[in-house]
């Protein structure tokens, strides 16, 4: 009886099985000629998440069968070389028989002309850590730029100056097929490529190499995206030459050029400008020279850096918007690979001469324990640079176990700068100074950077040994002049007057060599454990001079209070192991490094010699989920040590301004910072939904702040020392989606952010509490051949209160709005219009209207059947309100400045953008 029992069970178990079970089959073929294609794959997806549920491939007549399907909801992909993917999504019930009797596949050559495919393929896939964008899956209009791609793409940014954001962070490189393009300018890439050329943009955290070959994080990365170009467009030529001229003497011309050849790639440009096209990445400030960094919040609720250091050279050659530019620049840019691509090289260099001047105007609050002074200044400057920039890599593959790597770069600097400053405080409507200065600058900059890699696998899998040896050398010398004359008030009368006439010598060397020996041990399949050690010499030496009139009326006469000569060494032996885990959905690792530190500081002019020893902390951790293919969480914790700069410990009084003193502190310890971040995203296919997020807080013990002391003159005196307290905490979360119906993608964001900062205010303990908080939305909208029409706004709320005086809370909001819309008319015209329409809240110190509504407009008629040609004529700033503008938090002031920005003008220009690609593969 059990027996029949267990029988009946069994036949009615599996009837329901079968019963569940669906198929699908058809036919491929090709759809120009006609033909079956066989060996085509076919595939089942789930619908949720794209993970593969079942394949199978055609037979020689074309037919494909997909039998025993559970019920569900699934994508079906079928794919075949030179072709384009066929996707459409179907739902499986326990009956259910799909017969696709003719599938029809275009050729990828075929499909930018005239194709209609029944869905795309999934716009975005996640790849470990990398995020993964389909280019084909977003409309841009003909020969536009990967600008204007990126623009497109969920959770990236561009701005107006061409910075791309991602994800909330600052992208820092963009490479073209893995390799780096013209170096560090990003723009150069995404202005001067074609969006026609791409095949998919990747997006991820760049690792170290050395990180990348152990397989364990070592805590430095970088945003990165990489731009995969099409196969058959990896072959010919391309390029483009624009011819600008407009009135009141505006002009923008540009010429590109790029051959590619297979894995040979050549390119080269030029720019002649003043529009204000132009600019280099924040690389670059701390490839070429060193400062010393200071944080602040803007009205975006974000953290900017600025350094603080010798006034009399603080421009770092960058034009960032603040006055009218006239550049000319150019570079050439080759990449090869050869011997089977065991050795591949990558070269580029440019050159660029610039010219910027402007004005500016700012009002600043300093809240003191028992008074506020109010402080008004005005500027105009004059500045100068000519740039040589050279970097390159070559990598070398021995075999298959082993590799070499050298990287270098360098450049050198020759800049020129003046400025005429006036200034004046106030406090309570009474005047307490008025100042004017003047300041003019010659420095020379040079700078030669090299790291070289070794890398070794071993015949067991997953044990390696690798060698980084890095270099930096830059050197700095500089001269020039200051002339200040002071006024100093009682009961609004002049009390007394200062003078300072001085001329200023800079000579600034640092050396710094580091190495480090990794070496991997795998425990299992899915762990291991990474070993380190490595030393690292770090020597800078500073000698600066300030004279005073001598005999003759020569500067020859040393002002022994403004000038010093020090010398400041670091030898540093850093040690450690992390343990590192890897197995299906789980990536973790956790581990660290000890430093122990060596300071040995020389005064030169005092004969003082100071040697002080620290132990420094390393801790690191990481943890990665993937839910699915589609989804993922991680989580970061890295501690990290600053040493002190040679600037924040030189013991000499700087009086570049006169009225802000500031003075060298040989004491300064190590900052040490906890940083943890949490990461969140999210892909669905069926819906074109994404969705990122993170949360991110950091505290740091013994931070470099500065303490103040503002006398009844109002002369202040800033000196860099440690305090213990600051800390700050983010979030910002982005969701995006398509909306069918409407055919709209629609995506919006919340940020927010909470900083602590830590200062000493004339003796007391001031502790700063700023915070932000902001939303966005964004709007796409288009239709191909027709028309693109996108809005975004954001608004955002800042508050800051300092502990010197509670009563004193700062606050206010502002509001940005950015309509804009392309519309492609008959006889191949183009109309284009966006605003910029900017709100800034009062505010009672504040009290200006800095309110801009900035209209850009253009019309372009393009010729040819492949509208290679085309006329353009823009107008910029058409209600001429461009006014710059900026307005910042830090610890107990709060700082508005407006500044000189090109206005209203026109532009006619003629573009023609050439292209030979395609030609096929070369011959190995």
């Amino acid at each position: 009886m059990k027996k029949l029992s267990g029988l009946i069970i069994f036949l009615i178990v599996t009837h329901c099985c079968f019963a569940q079970q669906a198929t699908v089959k058809g036919n491929v073929s090709d759809t120009l000629n006609r033909v079956q294609l066989s060996n085509a794959v076919v595939a089942l997806l789930y619908a949720k998440d794209s993970i593969l549920y079942k394949f199978t491939r055609s037979d020689e007549k074309g037919h494909f069968e997909i039998r025993n399907a559970a019920q569900g909801k699934y994508l079906l992909l079928i794919s075949y070389p030179s072709f384009a993917d066929y996707v459409e999504p179907l739902t499986l019930s326990d009956t259910t028989v799909v017969k696709l009797d003719k599938v029809m596949l275009t050729q990828k050559s075929r499909l930018l002309q005239e194709v209609v495919v029944q869905q795309k393929v999934a716009a975005i896939k996640m790849k470990g850590d990398t995020t993964e964008f389909n280019a084909g899956s977003y409309q841009t209009a003909a020969n536009a730029s990967v600008e204007e791609l990126l623009k497109k793409l969920p959770g990236i940014q561009v701005n107006s100056k061409g910075q791309i954001t991602a994800q909330g962070e600052t992208v820092k490189k963009v490479l073209v097929d893995g390799e780096e393009f013209f170096g560090d300018d990003p723009t150069l890439v995404t202005k001067n490529l074609r969006a026609d050329m791409v095949d998919k943009v990747q997006l991820y955290d760049k690792k170290s190499d050395q990180s990348a070959f152990t397989g364990i994080d070592d805590g430095e990365k970088s945003k990165t995206i990489n731009i995969k170009l099409k196969e058959d467009k990896k072959h010919g030529y391309f390029g483009k030459v624009a011819l600008g001229a407009g009135d009141q003497g505006f002009h923008d011309s540009q010429a590109m050029l790029n051959i590619f050849k297979g894995k040979k790639k050549f390119a080269a440009f030029g720019i002649m400008s003043n529009t204000g096209k132009v600019g280099l990445d924040w690389g670059d400030r701390e490839k070429f020279g060193s400062g010393n960094g200071e944080m602040s919040v803007n009205d975006d609720g974000d953290m900017e850096f600025y350094y603080r250091g010798d006034d009399m050279d603080s421009w770092d050659g960058r034009f960032q918007g603040n006055g009218y530019p006239l550049v000319q620049t150019g570079g050439l840019h080759y990449t090869n690979k050869w011997d089977r691509d065991r050795q591949s090289m990558n070269a580029n260099y440019k050159l660029m001469k610039l010219y910027v001047d402007g004005n500016s105007e700012s009002l600043s609050q300093n809240i003191l324990p028992d008074t506020i002074y109010y402080n008004h200044s005005k500027e105009s400057f004059k500045n100068s640079i000519f740039r040589n920039r050279v970097n390159g890599n070559y990598e070398r593959q021995f075999d298959s176990t082993s590799s070499i790597k050298l990287e270098i770069d360098g450049g050198l600097d020759h800049k020129i700068s003046s400025a005429l400053n006036s200034s004046g405080m106030e406090k309570n409507d009474m005047i307490i100074n008025r100042g004017e200065r003047k300041t003019s600058n010659v420095t020379d900059v040079g700078s030669m950077n090299a790291n070289l890699l070794w890398r070794k696998k071993f015949k067991k899998r997953g044990r390696t040994l690798s060698l980084n040896l890095a270099e930096n050398y830059s050197r700095t010398n500089g001269e020039g002049m200051l002339d200040a004359f002071t006024e100093y008030y009682k009961l609004n009368k002049v009390d007394s007057v200062q003078h300072t006439d001085q001329r200023k010598t800079t000579n600034n060397e640092n050396i710094s060599i580091n190495t480090n020996l990794a070496y991997t041990e795998p425990l299992s399949k899915s762990s291991s454990l990474l070993f380190n050690y490595g030393v690292s010499v770090d020597n800078s030496h500073s000698n600066r001079n300030s004279y005073n009139q001598g005999a003759g009326g020569k500067y020859t006469a040393m002002d022994s209070l403004y000038s010093n000569d020090f010398a400041f060494n670091i030898l540093t032996h850093k040690g450690g192991i992390r343990y590192g885990y890897t197995k299906d959905k789980i990536r973790f690792n956790i581990g660290g490094n000890v430093g122990f530190t060596d300071f040995n500081q020389k005064d030169m002019y005092r004969h003082t010699e100071v040697t002080r020893s620290f132990v420094n902390w390393y801790p690191r951790a990481m943890f990665r989920y993937n839910f699915s293919q589609q989804r993922r969480l991680s989580f970061d914790y890295n501690g990290s040590t600053r040493q002190p700069g040679i600037d924040d410990l030189q013991p000499i009084r700087v009086n570049d301004d006169p009225l802000n003193i500031q003075i060298g502190n040989p004491l300064l310890k190590p900052s040490f910072n906890n940083s943890f971040s949490l990461n969140f995203s999210d892909y669905k296919v069926m819906t074109s939904r994404s969705i990122w997020g993170y949360i991110s807080y950091e505290s740091t013990v013994n931070s470099i702040s500065e303490k103040s002391y503002v006398d009844t003159s109002g002369k202040r005196t800033t000196q860099a020392v440690n305090v213990n307290g600051s800390r700050s905490a983010h979030f910002r979360t982005y969701l995006s989606w398509k909306v069918v119906p409407l055919d709209m993608r629609i995506g919006g964001s919340l940020n927010g952010g909470l900083n602590r900062n830590v200062n000493y205010v004339n003796g007391l303990l001031n502790i700063t509490n700023a915070s932000d908080a902001g939303a966005s939305l964004r709007l796409n909208k288009d239709k191909d051949k027709k028309y693109e029409m996108y809005f975004e706004g954001e608004a955002n709320y800042n508050t800051s209160v300092s502990s010197v005086d509670k009563s004193l809370r700062t606050q206010y909001w502002t509001y940005n709005f950015s309509p804009g819309a392309n519309f492609y008319l008959p006889l191949k015209l183009e109309l284009h219009a966006d605003l910029n329409y900017s709100i800034r809240q009062k505010t009672p110190v504040f009290t200006t209207n800095n309110n801009v509504a900035i209209l850009n407009a253009y019309v372009a008629k393009k010729f040819g059947k492949k509208e290679l040609l085309q006329l353009n004529f823009s107008m910029n700033d058409i209600l001429n309100q461009s006014i710059g503008f900026d307005r910042s938090i830090q610890s107990n002031t709060i700082y508005q400045r407006t500044y000189s920005k090109i206005g209203r003008y026109g532009l006619l220009s003629f573009i023609w953008n050439f292209n030979k690609l395609g030609a096929g593969s070369p011959k190995e």
